[in-house]
């Protein structure tokens, strides 16, 4: 990547040429205050890729406000030459836990310029705005409200816990007040909280997303005791998304490996319009530990996932390094099936990691995403997609991001190689543009080094007390150091 002349340059040769050849000035250069030249565009909101080579693209107050030939007359005070590489609209992680500030910057370094954040606390409203204001730099970050769920096998313990209607209203009324405007639930969420949820969602004009709430789960269930909530009447309730393959496995196939009712149940999701967030690498995750007896809790990477997290999730984390591997894998493979076969069946796809707890890397697990989602049969251009035009897609901004045209936001990520071809090279960027800034590859790092050297464990604990508290959740006891 090269930078070019400053301001100016190109527009003073022009003129120079006119008055010596005698010839009419062109008209006037449209100036901005990014020009990239010489980049091959991909747009990923089709059916297939439309590229042009040799473009040159304006970037104006953080965004795209000119996409032309190698010849536009194009000047800013910064200029780069992508030298021909690949640039794609920045990848959204659709599922992520963020615990901290300093984990904004992993998330950058590998391409991620939007997340969506689904365990939402307070602080997370005002890194929203800090990152809005170009305070702090990280993804733009869209976050949901403290989880919603009732007592049974699920809850945890950051969650809000309501178990009928009176309680629910009361959630929804304090996270909109609070300032947020999206609500995640989960899967112990009891029929009479779950439809006041609803309706209270829909009064404050709030999205739902989250896991398909199953009521009281009774002995016998799934195998020879149906949920007390049936997937099928959760289906048309104007989810955003729906979260995990394996959530949906379980509660809309009854944890039964049927590919033909997998189907069928695709062509249901696909004609209701409800995105799904497969989150292979959730579960793949689980296979990995087990496979490497827990090793995989130790690899390098794992500094980039928040310290005060991991000290909570040992016993998990142990859990899943003792299991059988042989179950694991035949879960995997069929969610992986699952997930090739709700993409033939017409459901929209988007990517999203589980980044932030278990050993879910953040920035770097929205990558291995991408890449098991190439694994079950999606071509790299549909994995991309899934990232980018299908994210803006499920949350109603196809306009302004997602996309590569005039009017579109300036998130972009320029590769070293071609992720069309193989989507590993997805982890190989030269640099970044996030709000129209530039971000090259030495910056990256520095993010994400500064991912690891700032985390501050008394922080995060301090932000989760704060969040269980204004919430009214007990205080949990602390992890062992």
């Amino acid at each position: 990547m090269r930078r070019a002349g400053g301001r100016g340059t190109s527009a003073l040769l022009t003129l120079m040429l006119a008055a010596c050849t005698g010839q009419p000035a062109p008209g006037p250069v449209e100036t901005g205050d990014l020009l990239i030249q010489n980049a091959r565009l991909v747009d990923l909101s089709g059916e297939t890729a439309s590229i042009r080579e040799r473009a040159s693209l304006l970037v104006r107050a953080g965004d795209i406000v000119a996409i032309g030939e190698s010849t536009a007359r194009f000047d800013a005070p910064e200029v780069l030459d992508a030298e021909g590489r690949t640039v794609t609209p920045g990848l959204a992680d659709m599922h992520v836990h963020v615990w901290d500030e300093a984990e904004l910057g992993a998330y950058l370094s590998y391409g991620v310029t939007t997340i969506r954040n689904l365990s939402g606390m307070p602080f997370h409203l005002s890194l929203q705005r800090e990152v809005e204001t170009g305070e702090r730099p990280g993804p733009r970050l869209l976050t949901s409200g403290p989880i919603l769920n009732s007592a049974g096998p699920n809850a945890q313990v950051n969650h809000k816990i309501v178990e009928e209607a009176e309680a629910a209203r009361a959630a929804i009324d304090w996270q909109a007040e609070a300032g947020f405007t999206r609500i995640k639930v989960y899967s112990n969420l009891r029929r009479e909280a779950y439809e006041a949820i609803l309706a209270a969602a829909a009064e404050h004009g709030m999205r739902v997303t989250g896991h398909t709430p199953e009521g009281l789960r009774r002995s016998g269930v799934p195998l020879t005791q149906p949920f007390a909530i049936a997937f099928e009447d959760v289906l048309d309730d104007g989810f955003e998304t729906i979260e995990h393959v394996e959530s949906i496995v379980w509660h809309g196939l009854r944890d039964r490996h049927d590919e033909d009712a997998a189907r069928e149940l695709g062509r249901r999701i696909a004609a209701v319009g409800v995105p799904v967030t497969p989150t292979r690498v959730a579960h793949h995750n689980l296979l990995r530990m087990a496979e490497s007896d827990g090793a995989r809790a130790q690899r390098e990477e794992m500094a980039l996932l928040n310290p005060f997290v991991q000290g909570m999730e040992q016993g998990v984390i142990a859990f899943w390094a003792s299991q059988p591997s042989a179950p694991l894998a035949a879960n995997d493979a069929f969610q992986a099936r699952v997930t090739k076969i709700f993409q033939e069946e017409g459901v929209v796809l988007v990517a999203g990691s589980d980044a932030g707890i278990f050993i879910n890397v953040p920035g770097l697990s929205l990558i291995d995403e991408l890449t098991l989602l190439v694994e079950a049969g999606l071509t790299p251009y549909e994995a991309l997609q899934a990232a980018t035009w299908n994210a803006a897609l499920a949350v109603g901004e196809v306009d302004e991001h997602g996309c590569m045209a005039e009017g579109c936001a300036a998130d972009l990520v320029i590769y070293a190689c071609d992720p069309l071809i193989d989507i590993s090279c997805a982890g190989d960027l030269t640099g970044v543009v996030r709000a129209g800034q530039w971000l090259p590859e030495e910056r990256l790092l520095a993010l994400r080094a500064a991912a690891v050297d700032e985390q501050d464990i008394a922080r995060t604990q301090a932000n989760l007390f704060a969040g269980l508290e204004a919430q009214g959740t007990p205080l949990p006891g602390l992890p062992d150091d």
